[in-house]
């Protein structure tokens, strides 16, 4: 890795989605990084907030990019001495082609963003993955606590119609498969669900899961055991595996668990008026997660009453609660 204090130009894909917008504003903070986003259209207004940052208009380029053509990846990435590949498809609503509109994207778009980063001799690629690709796996004893040795089953993947599942687990399996093929040094981040404060007015999946519990349409909830992360503790997790010469493989981003319970109560308190659901039924499944690999980069993760305010006061602002 380059001296802190030296100036280095670094590569976000899907630099304007929830996860990589905070990665870019962290980046930007740092001051010795310069930024090349990739995004769709770098005209497209849902792109202000990136251009809004500090030091963005010294050290922030928007390249137009996408994923599934090479050429275009390969020019973004030319002269960068890191990338963070952020960008993935989640699909919305249940897809026709799951093959074509989920898993394809995501695969060949991370072979795209690798193959462009070798050529480009990048020092080391940080890609963003999910414990999506880690928990769907019948073999991992009940009682144990999930760690980066835990794979998803593809082929149970497939039979649940699982697809987000399927497309982290394959895409990630095929960078470590390139890594060992051509000597990329790679990292992957394995986040569990991201909430956080957005940026922008866009909704992504993840916060959703949030905001539903304010629309009082629901009565009764089910009191899983959830476990969560803040954005900006993932960019912190991105900048350690990227900054830490010693970073290698996997690392599961997660947050102590909480039940769904107990996050409402702490939501009750802080914000009383809204509408919360009133009942919930337990559920059988208590899946953990250790991040103590995580930890030993020196990663920590914030309080979670930090989290949902800073979550709630994000979506008041946008108009998205009122």
């Amino acid at each position: 890795m380059a001296a802190a204090a030296a100036r280095q130009t670094v590569c976000v894909t899907g630099a304007g989605g929830f996860m990589a917008s905070s990665h870019v504003e962290l980046l930007l903070s740092r001051g010795n990084y310069a930024v090349r986003g990739t995004v769709r259209d770098p005209g497209d207004a849902k792109n202000d907030h990136l251009r809004a940052l500090q030091g963005a208009e010294e050290r922030l380029q928007l390249l137009k990019a996408d994923l599934l053509d090479y050429d275009s990846v390969a020019s973004a990435v030319a002269g960068c001495e890191g990338v963070f590949h952020v960008a993935s498809p989640v699909p919305s609503g249940r897809s026709t082609n799951p093959e074509v509109e989920v898993i394809a994207p995501a695969v060949t778009g991370t072979l795209n963003v690798l193959k462009a980063c070798h050529e480009a001799k990048v020092k080391r690629v940080v890609m963003v993955s999910s414990i999506a690709a880690v928990f769907s796996n019948p073999n991992w004893p009940k009682d144990k606590a999930f760690t980066e040795d835990s794979w998803s089953d593809e082929e149970l993947c497939r039979k649940n119609q699982d697809w987000y599942y399927l497309s982290k687990t394959v895409a990630e399996r095929e960078a470590f498969a390139y890594a060992a093929k051509t000597g990329l040094d790679i990292v992957t981040i394995c986040p569990s669900l991201v909430i956080g404060p957005l940026m922008q007015s866009t909704v992504n999946a993840s916060s959703k899961v949030l905001i539903n519990y304010f629309k009082g349409d629901r009565d009764t909830v089910e009191n899983r055991l959830r476990n969560v992360v803040d954005v900006r503790d993932v960019a912190n997790a991105l900048l350690l595996a990227y900054e830490n010469p010693g970073a290698s493989g996997r690392y599961i981003c997660s947050s102590a668990p909480i039940r769904v319970s107990d996050m409402i109560n702490i939501l009750k308190t802080l914000y009383p008026t809204y509408t919360y659901p009133k009942n919930f039924v337990d559920v059988e499944e208590n899946t953990i997660y250790s991040f103590e690999k995580l930890q030993k980069l020196g990663w920590s993760f914030r309080p979670i009453e930090e989290t949902l305010r800073d979550s709630v006061e994000s979506y008041k602002a946008f108009g998205i609660l009122d």
